[in-house]
């Protein structure tokens, strides 16, 4: 069965959600938790900010001081960040106050430094402030007891530095899943082997295993099954230990394309054979004595680009994050292009900014097998079956070449 992109997504996400894995958990330092799906919500364990804190640097004052402008106040201290003011800002006073300080108690608002002028021990006040002003209040951002981070969600950058904040130095995490990845054909030899001039490289294996790691998985590479099915049968069971296997090539229409064929004989059930893509349309996704497989196409570029589409956001719930669909960016298209109805083409693309927007052209490259093309590309120019004419200068989708 060929099914449109939406759909071929639409299955990978509620077969695998239907099927309800949840990976196991373990403990690990916050420093190694990049990347991971948190296995627990994570709470306030005090009020964000835990005080009223001065977000510019200025004075600290009664805002009601300066209903008269200019307004001369009396400085009676100063407040950098990490210490407090002893004592209350009275009326007719200010506080001299860094950003990240701590409000002193009687002062409601801070005026910036660049609207006052110091006069010995006094202050010239030359612009008005509102309660609050230049202050975000205690708690406003997390009351203590709160969730900050919910289960299930994928930790990067900013997640681990709130992880930090509130103390979280180790976190529950989801384990990773381990990918089997399982290259075909008699035409793939190993990386280091001097290949014949009728042989290619095991490419597909290296980059599975780069993008394997970047979507949170731990690759296991296979090995390299060649075109006989008792062989390709064997190496297919051991891939089935894993908790996804990956195939690439054997799933085309030719006569030692086996592994459809060898995948029936061990009972898998096939939720799609084939997109309505390219590069990518003899993709195949099924689920054969408990584990989920695909079938992704042998030629480089449609192996990379079924994986961005389709692997990607499987890896997110079969890692106990939530499903991860690709995302599309729009811009420009610098140039007009023309493609036939029917399918979802992903072309290799450079995005860059010219006069402030974004202007997205197609790299050179030679069809699915060029990982030339793909290297030079920052990101896929998206077209859609119902875009046939497309003039330059049009609003177009565009996908983020990934990591």
């Amino acid at each position: 069965m060929v099914v449109t992109y939406e759909q071929a997504l639409s299955l990978v996400h509620d077969r695998i959600r239907a099927a309800n894995r949840v990976p196991g958990t373990e403990t690990v330092p916050l420093d190694l938790a990049l990347g991971r799906a948190l296995a627990e919500d994570v709470a306030a364990d005090r009020d964000l900010p835990p005080f009223h804190r001065a977000i510019r640097d200025g004075y600290a004052v009664r805002a009601g001081d300066l209903s008269a402008l200019p307004a001369v106040l009396r400085c009676v201290g100063e407040v950098p960040a990490g210490r407090s003011f002893e004592g209350e800002v009275r009326p007719g006073q200010c506080v001299s106050i860094m950003t990240g300080a701590p409000m002193p108690e009687g002062a409601d608002a801070v005026v910036m430094v660049e609207h006052t002028v110091p006069h010995g021990g006094n202050v010239e006040i030359q612009r008005g402030v509102q309660p609050r002003e230049n202050i975000v209040l205690r708690g406003s951002e997390a009351a203590q007891g709160a969730r900050i981070v919910a289960c299930g969600r994928r930790l990067q950058a900013a997640e681990i530095g709130l992880l930090a904040s509130v103390g979280k130095a180790a976190v529950a995490v989801h384990r990773k899943p381990c990918v089997a990845i399982l290259p075909t054909g008699d035409e793939v030899v190993p990386i280091e082997q001097p290949p014949q001039w009728y042989q290619i490289r095991n490419s597909n294996a290296a980059a599975l295993a780069a993008q394997v790691k970047s979507a949170g998985g731990v690759p296991l590479q296979l090995g390299i099954a060649p075109d006989r099915s008792d062989l390709l049968k064997e190496m297919i069971e051991r891939g089935l230990n894993s908790d996804l296997l990956l195939l690439s090539g054997g799933v085309s229409m030719g006569k030692f394309d086996l592994v459809e064929e060898v995948l029936a004989e061990l009972g898998a059930e096939f939720y799609f054979q084939g997109t309505a893509i390219r590069p990518g349309k003899p993709l195949v996704f099924g689920r054969v004595r408990g584990r989920f497989f695909f079938g992704l196409p042998g030629n480089p570029v449609s192996t990379f680009v079924t994986f961005e589409l389709f692997v990607r956001p499987a890896l997110a719930l079969l890692s106990g994050a939530a499903f991860e669909p690709p995302v599309f960016l729009r811009a420009r298209l610098a140039k007009p292009r023309r493609q036939k109805l029917g399918l979802t083409m992903f072309i290799p693309a450079f995005v860059q900014m010219r006069d402030r927007v974004p202007v997205v052209e197609p790299v050179g490259w030679q069809g699915s097998g060029d990982l030339v093309g793909v290297a030079a590309a920052n990101c896929f120019l998206v077209i859609h079956p119902d875009q046939t004419d497309l003039a330059a200068g049009d609003w177009v989708d565009i996908m983020p070449k990934g990591q």
